[in-house]
């Protein structure tokens, strides 16, 4: 049996797309991203799944920092739909709430329910979490912004359902292993790695310039400075396409030339959300 390590309690949308992906597996809920990924590297649990992105709130806070350092590769990638029920307590009235608890991204999306109610906000670990608070408070004034799971699991009411202010609301999600075995050539493919500049004008221009002149599409990249220091700083890549193509293997042979590191992370099967897009 798979054990599936995740940020968040049972409920939250980490351990939904953790069973979605692995419905046979056990679970192992972690306080953090960094105890998920060193729940794998240290062999307490097989795989991590571990949001990177939402369409509404952009990157996941330092995901992207700890991936390179954790040894671990991205061997699937999952696209979760995100929806927020507003739950309380047994009994509990819309009338009564004047506090609502949830994780900070979650109140970000649900903007539009809590101008509406005008109530005091609370930020929580979790949104799963945040359910727990309440259920163990047992006051009709505190309500939770969370999963649709976690008011059976914590046996609280709905309030009101589906409350995201998108409702295509989407997080992404990869799962991360200790074993790495890339897909053949042949299928949709997306390839993730973390590259360094060298330190010469025009290094990140020319690195990438041969991502553009192969054809090859980045779907991402980002920055993030390494250190204290000013000079280095690391990119994170996501691209369209298999290293053992041509036309990838062209700009990869490229962005090595002007980079002092080029590390892949992970080769894998685009997710068919992504070909619908």
């Amino acid at each position: 049996m798979t054990t599936v390590a995740y940020q968040g309690e049972p409920g939250s949308n980490s351990a939904t797309a953790a069973r979605a992906l692995y419905p046979e597996g056990g679970e192992l809920p972690c306080t953090s991203f960094e105890q998920a990924l060193d729940a794998v590297t240290l062999g307490a649990a097989d795989v991590a799944v571990i949001p990177v992105d939402n369409s509404a709130a952009g990157r996941v806070a330092d995901v992207h920092h700890l991936l390179p350092e954790s040894g671990l590769f991205i061997v699937v990638e999952y696209f979760l739909a995100i929806r927020f029920d507003l739950m309380g307590v047994p009994g509990t009235t819309l009338d009564q709430v004047e506090c609502v608890r949830s994780h900070v991204h979650a109140l970000g999306q649900c903007r539009k329910l809590l101008r509406e109610g005008a109530w005091r906000t609370l930020v929580s670990d979790d949104t799963a979490g945040a359910a727990r608070e309440v259920a163990e408070l047992g006051d009709p004034r505190h309500a939770a912004l969370a999963p649709p799971a976690a008011a059976e699991l914590h046996g609280l009411d709905v309030l009101r359902p589906e409350v995201e202010d998108d409702p295509d609301n989407t997080t992404r999600f990869v799962v991360l292993s200790r074993d790495y075995e890339w897909l053949p050539v042949g299928q949709p493919t997306m390839t993730s790695l973390f590259f360094c500049v060298r330190n010469i004008p025009s290094a990140l221009y020319k690195a990438l310039g041969g991502f553009a002149s192969s054809g090859v599409n980045l779907t991402k990249i980002e920055s993030y400075q390494m250190g204290a220091g000013l000079d280095a700083s690391r990119f994170y890549v996501e691209i369209e396409g298999h290293p053992d193509e041509e036309r990838v293997a062209l700009a990869l042979d490229e962005l090595r030339f002007f980079s002092s590191e080029v590390r892949i992370l992970g080769v894998y099967r685009a997710h068919p959300r992504r070909l619908k897009d």
